[in-house]
């Protein structure tokens, strides 16, 4: 059955790909900017990309929170660690390591191919709503069922903050 545009899916279709289009982009300015306060511009528009698709996957909470943490947190301790720290006196030369150029670009692409013939050779079932989804439940499943999940959170935002700080301590003077 072809779905069109004008349609409810074909529209959610289309807001779908936008988000993943926000996400793709966002990560290729992340990984390819020369100046660090671009590349975590970019690192930013990835992540609400993926906040996006936490959203349109019917979790508004895990959304909410993905922003928080690492849009409002994360980001934010990076961009600090980037303006507190010595500018960069060299620029690079180009890129160097065994997956830079063409051979990135072909594993790229063997990788994306190989990606995409398995998710079109799928069998992709639905799954029932397990439960309602509020912040309750949320809660309740973070601190009994997924504690080591909740506590991992904890421990990235902790190294996120001290790294910002051990970067900041030298400051620009040195």
């Amino acid at each position: 059955m072809m779905k069109t545009l004008f349609t409810a899916d074909g529209l959610v279709g289309l807001i779908f790909l936008f988000n993943l289009g926000v996400t793709i982009i966002g990560g290729l300015v992340a990984c390819s900017a020369e100046r660090l306060v671009r590349a975590v511009v970019g690192l930013v528009v990835c992540f609400v990309g993926v906040a996006g698709t936490y959203y349109f996957l019917n979790s508004p909470f895990i959304a909410m929170m993905h922003v928080l943490i690492y849009i409002g947190a994360v980001a934010v301790a990076i961009s600090f660690a980037i303006m507190l720290a010595a500018p960069e006196e060299k620029k690079k030369r180009g890129p160097s390591g065994p997956l830079s150029g063409p051979a990135g670009l072909i594993t790229a692409l063997l990788l994306t191919s190989g990606l995409v013939t398995l998710a079109f050779k799928t069998e992709w079932t639905s799954f029932k709503k397990i439960n309602d989804g509020t912040v309750k439940t949320i809660g309740i499943q973070l601190l009994t069922n997924h504690s080591m999940v909740f506590e991992l959170i904890s421990i990235v935002l902790l190294i996120a903050i001290l790294g910002a700080l051990v970067i900041a301590r030298g400051g620009r003077g040195n």
